[in-house]
C-alpha cells in the first residue's frame, strides 16, 4: 500500500471539485479550491479525523467499502476509481455489490434532486448512496456485506426489514421484489452471485419459494408506496426509477402526488432533516 501517494491522490481529487457540483453551498470563506476535508468525510460517511489521516498518508488500510464511498464522494471516473484501489492495495471491485462504481453522471443527477428523497441502488436492491432526505424518510443505509446488503434478501430473512411498510402491504412488496429479482438474475446471465442469493432464499423462506415458482417477472419501474414514518405517520408517495444503460443500477426517487398530504409531509421532512428526526427518535426511546 502506497500511503503517501494515496493521500496525495485524494487531495488532488478533492481540490478539483466545485462544492455546488456535489450539492454543497459554495460559502463565502473558502481559502482553497475544491472541497474541504470535512466535506469529503461527510459525503463518504467517514469521520473527519480518519479522512485527515488518509490524506496525510497515515492510518490503516481503507476497506473496500470505504474506498468505494470515497470514489463516489470525489466523483471519480472508472479509471480513477481503479487507481485509488490499487494505491490502497485492494483489488478493483467488480461491477456488482455495494462497492460497485456509480457513474459520475448518475451521481450528478442525484445531487440535483436535493428537494426530494432519492438514492442509487443496484438491481439486487443494495443501496449505494442516498441523499439526506432519503435518509430522513427511509433511515440510513444498512451497513452489511454479502447478501445481507440486499433489501430483497433481508425482506425474506429478517422480519424487521419490513417495518418500514404497513403489514397489509407486505404481500404486494413480496411479489414485486421477487418478480424484479427474476428480471435481474436473467439480465446478469444467471451469474453465480445472483443464483447463490436465490438458492439461499429458497432454503430460508417458504414465501419466497412459492413466489419464485410462479415464474412471474417484471422490472420494478414505478409504483405508489405507503411508508411508515415515526414522526410523520403514513407517507403515501410515488416511487419512480431511472435506470443505468445496462440496467444494473437505478436512481430511485420519491415525489408527493399533487394535492396529497404527502406534499406537506415532505416539506416537514426537509425542514427537520435526518439529524433532527434522529434526535427526536432517541428522545422518545
Amino acid at each position: 500500500m502506497n500511503l503517501s501517494e494515496l493521500g496525495a491522490f485524494l487531495q488532488s481529487r478533492r481540490a478539483r471539485i466545485i462544492p455546488v457540483e456535489v450539492g454543497l453551498p459554495a460559502g463565502p470563506r473558502r481559502r482553497v479550491p475544491g472541497l474541504r476535508r470535512e466535506e469529503v468525510a461527510q459525503l463518504a460517511g467517514a469521520s473527519v479525523d480518519y479522512y485527515i489521516e488518509l490524506e496525510r498518508g497515515r492510518g490503516p488500510q481503507p476497506s473496500t467499502q470505504m474506498l468505494a464511498a470515497l470514489a463516489r464522494a470525489l466523483r471519480l471516473g472508472s479509471d480513477e476509481r481503479d487507481h485509488l484501489f490499487r494505491l490502497a492495495d485492494r483489488p478493483a471491485p467488480t461491477a456488482h455489490g455495494t462497492a460497485a462504481h456509480v457513474p459520475p453522471a448518475m451521481l450528478a443527477l442525484l445531487d440535483r434532486l436535493d428537494a426530494t428523497p432519492a438514492l442509487i441502488l443496484t438491481d439486487l436492491h443494495e443501496t449505494l448512496v442516498q441523499n439526506r432526505l432519503a435518509a430522513a424518510l427511509l433511515g440510513p443505509p444498512v451497513h452489511a456485506e454479502g447478501h445481507a446488503a440486499s433489501l430483497v434478501y433481508r425482506w425474506f430473512t429478517d422480519p424487521g426489514s419490513r417495518s418500514l411498510y404497513p403489514e397489509e402491504d407486505h404481500p404486494h412488496h413480496s411479489r414485486v421484489l421477487v418478480s424484479d429479482l427474476r428480471a435481474a438474475v436473467a439480465r446478469r446471465g444467471h451469474d453465480p452471485r445472483s443464483m447463490d442469493m436465490v438458492a439461499r432464499l429458497r432454503r430460508a423462506s417458504v414465501e419466497f419459494v412459492a413466489l419464485w415458482d410462479t415464474g412471474d417477472v417484471a422490472v420494478r419501474r414505478g409504483e405508489r408506496k405507503r411508508i411508515l414514518h415515526r414522526e410523520l405517520g403514513v407517507v403515501d408517495i410515488n416511487c419512480q426509477n431511472l435506470f443505468s444503460e445496462d440496467g444494473r443500477q437505478r436512481l430511485q426517487f420519491f415525489t408527493a402526488p399533487a394535492g396529497s398530504p404527502a406534499v406537506e409531509q415532505l416539506r416537514l421532512l426537509a425542514a427537520l432533516g435526518p439529524r433532527k428526526l434522529a434526535d427526536d427518535q432517541a428522545t422518545v426511546r
